[in-house]
């Protein structure tokens, strides 16, 4: 699988784990940056160049994921989300990591770097990473309506107020 990552200096130290762990376990890693420490850089271009490579990948049909960093991941998670096509979660636990991707079918998974050893990192990563979509007929329909709305800023059968 191809994993794009992104960050800024609060994440650029587990990236470079993430990436050795990523490459040893058979994945392909896409790095958007940054590439050296600069401590007022500014995540949302790395994220969004991570969020817009794995949307990229996958209508191009190939099998990707992101993960983004920063301090809480918020931040990330928010800048990410800016991509169409992109659902990006805030994971910080096992459940919250798997439930991403087995209910919402997230294709990015942002990670406080300050608020986990890189260990703990690195197992919510393979977390989200290994669990797959349910494809159960509500999680289906709900992204299909996040995606209409998306599209179209309405939601067919649902009121969405101006």
């Amino acid at each position: 699988m191809r994993i794009h990552l992104g960050t800024d200096h609060a994440g650029l130290d587990f990236s470079r784990h993430i990436t050795e762990h990523l490459t040893a376990a058979g994945h392909e890693v896409i790095d958007h940056g940054p590439t050296s420490y600069d401590p007022i850089d500014d995540y949302p271009s790395f994220c969004i160049n991570a969020a817009k490579g794995v949307v990229r990948d996958q209508e191009a049909g190939v099998e990707a994921l992101a993960v983004v960093f920063g301090g809480s991941g918020n931040g990330e998670q928010i800048a990410a989300n800016k991509v169409r096509g992109v659902r990006a979660a805030l994971a910080w636990n096992e459940a919250t990591a798997k439930l991403a991707r087995e209910h919402n079918d997230a294709n990015v998974v942002a990670i406080g770097a300050r608020q986990h050893t890189v260990e703990e990192a690195v197992q919510l990563i393979d977390w989200f990473i290994a669990e797959p979509f349910s494809f159960e007929e509500r999680h289906v329909r709900r992204i299909a309506q996040l995606a209409e709305f998306e599209a179209t800023g309405a939601i067919a059968g649902h009121q969405v107020d101006d």
